[in-house]
């Protein structure tokens, strides 16, 4: 449980950080935060077998809710460079 939530933990600062950061100015911009959620998503895929997957579903839910930003992310990069 303590992995869990300093993974989560750690999500919720990079997510903090993300919102903060500068104005998105090409498609790298996107594609670095894009490898960022894709480096969450390993690391809560980690945190769920070392708790052995069991924490009531919700990290479940949470690796689903990374993975759908995973998609996004990565239609938003394509539609960025689609535009330049």
């Amino acid at each position: 449980m303590k992995t869990l939530m300093i993974a989560l933990a750690a999500l919720s600062l990079g997510a903090g950080a993300v919102a903060l950061a500068d104005k998105v100015h090409d498609w790298r911009d996107l594609d670095k935060v894009h490898n960022h959620i894709v480096e969450s998503i390993h690391e809560m895929e980690r945190a769920r077998a070392a708790n052995h997957y069991d924490m009531a579903g919700h990290g479940a839910k949470a690796e689903e809710l990374l993975h759908q930003a995973e998609h996004e992310l990565h239609e938003a990069v394509e539609a960025a460079k689609a535009a330049h």
